[in-house]
């Protein structure tokens, strides 16, 4: 199996979470490897290379072993490469620390020919790859995908929207893999009306906001965006095969695991039973955890739910919140994690980001809560897109399309919205500064009306806990 290692001073705990005691690596970073407590393997430059000073203990140089002269043991076999066999271990670090997660054989396989089906991959294609291939997504969708449609890849060493339109052209791409606000950087260059932007059949990925993705329609005439929901350890792909549903996540993919959406307490987000101690199914256009039922052998290391619908049936959550339209696609809510459970229900970040996206002045959205005096306040962060004000009845106009409950308390404009290394929205910064500022860019929801309107200092300071030390005040 291979144990896809990215770049970071934690390799150390990186090693010792994947159980990793030998790891191939350039001349270079030899001394990394061995300092962090490991066997380097080194490997590059060639059987006739110089190689930068002595090596030293604990270091192996592949180049110079003659595979012909090392006698097998007798116990060994290839690697047959079954469905339920584990083929890589990949890192993320979305909870603030590393975690591992594991993908089967099977897991890579229906990802990739799902992703070269969904995408008509064929011979003709050149998919650029901008995610490094350590990220789920490099490995799963760009790689896999060419891999399985038999399409060349272009390998990026890093996203940079100067020069973007002219690899384009110098590579051939007709497919890009983004992830998550990746190609917000890239709508917002300039366009000179004197040059002609490259066509680019298709953008494919996870995770583009909503009005993101419009912005790219606009700017590449003729080429459509493929988004795609995959679970890293859980075999379910979703893809939007649709040209008219901007944000969906789609449809299952044929030989995806079986999934279903169920209720949740809204105020625990516990999978709620009804008759016999089963799962509820959640309605058309009701939020749900989905889960997914798996067709083989799943890792220990994944959470197993018993007896969802009937005796002794398996599932497996994604711990994601979806709603299903009355044709069957799903739209993502939210990771459950990220809810905001307040007294007026929970709300949904990705489902409000969305909305407020639609409007033509902004550019992202983020959505988090602060503690409050009253309880959880769901706040919501703009920054804006062009030079027009953005209005209360803007906001208000936005959010119509979000359920009632479901609308954050307060919604203010920010100069800008911070992105992870994969170009996620951050709302972790905003968060730790509490409560924004009362201002004519800050608006609170009437309980009364449900309008939203300018806060008020005196409002705002009966939000603040008094056992919360307010630096925003």
């Amino acid at each position: 199996m291979a144990v896809l290692l990215p770049p970071s001073p934690d390799l150390s705990e990186l090693l010792q979470l994947s159980s990793v005691s030998e790891v191939v690596v350039d001349p270079e970073h030899a001394a990394k490897v061995t300092d962090a407590g490991a066997r380097a393997l080194v490997l590059g430059g060639g059987a006739d290379r110089a190689l930068p000073g002595d090596l030293g203990e604990g270091v192996v140089d592949l180049e110079r072993i003659d595979p012909d002269a090392v006698e097998l043991p007798r116990w060994y076999r290839p690697d047959p490469g079954r469905a339920g066999d584990l083929a890589f271990v990949v890192f993320t670090r979305s909870t603030g620390s590393w975690q591992t997660k594991l993908v089967t054989n099977h897991r890579w396989a229906l990802s990739a020919f799902g992703t070269a089906s969904a995408a008509r991959l064929t011979a003709a294609s050149t998919v650029y790859c901008l995610s490094p291939l350590h990220h789920p997504s490099g490995l799963l969708t760009a790689v896999g995908g060419a891999v399985a449609g038999g399409s060349r890849i272009a390998l990026s060493r890093g996203f940079d929207p100067a020069t973007f339109d002219e690899e384009i052209r110098r590579y051939g791409v007709t497919v890009v893999s983004y992830t998550w606000a990746m190609m917000r950087e890239l709508v917002r260059q300039p366009v000179d009306p004197r040059d002609t932007l490259p066509r680019i059949a298709l953008f494919m990925g996870s995770g583009m906001p909503r009005g993101v993705w419009r912005r790219v329609l606009d700017r590449y005439p003729g080429t459509r965006v493929l988004e795609f929901y995959a679970g890293t350890e859980v075999d379910v792909v979703l893809a939007n095969l649709s040209t008219s549903k901007q944000g969906a996540r789609g449809r299952p993919l044929p030989g995806t695991a079986e999934v279903r959406l169920v209720e949740v307490d809204p105020d625990a987000g516990s999978i709620m039973t009804g008759p016999g101690g089963y799962a509820l199914p959640s309605e058309v256009g009701a939020p749900g955890v989905l889960l997914a039922r798996p067709r083989l052998r799943v890792d220990a290391s994944v959470r197993r739910l018993r007896g969802m619908f009937r005796r002794g049936d398996t599932w497996v959550s994604t711990d994601d919140v979806f709603e299903r339209d009355r044709d069957g696609d799903f739209w993502l809510l939210a990771p459950a994690s990220t809810v905001v459970r307040t007294s007026h229900g929970p709300v949904f970040p990705i489902q409000v980001a969305d909305a407020l996206g639609d409007l033509p002045e902004v550019d992202i959205a983020v959505v988090y809560g602060v503690p409050a005096a009253t309880g959880p306040v769901a706040v919501a962060a703009v920054c804006k897109w062009g030079s027009k004000a953005i209005t209360a009845a803007d906001v208000g106009g936005a959010l119509v399309s979000v359920p009632s409950a479901g609308r954050p308390d307060i919604v203010h404009v920010v100069a800008d919205i911070p992105v992870t290394n994969w170009y996620r929205p951050d709302a972790t910064g905003l968060a730790a500064r509490g409560l924004p500022k009362a201002g004519p860019r800050t608006w609170i929801r009437d309980p009364g009306s449900g309008e939203y309107v300018r806060l008020t200092k005196a409002v705002r300071d009966g939000l603040v806990p008094s056992t919360v030390t307010d630096a925003g005040r």
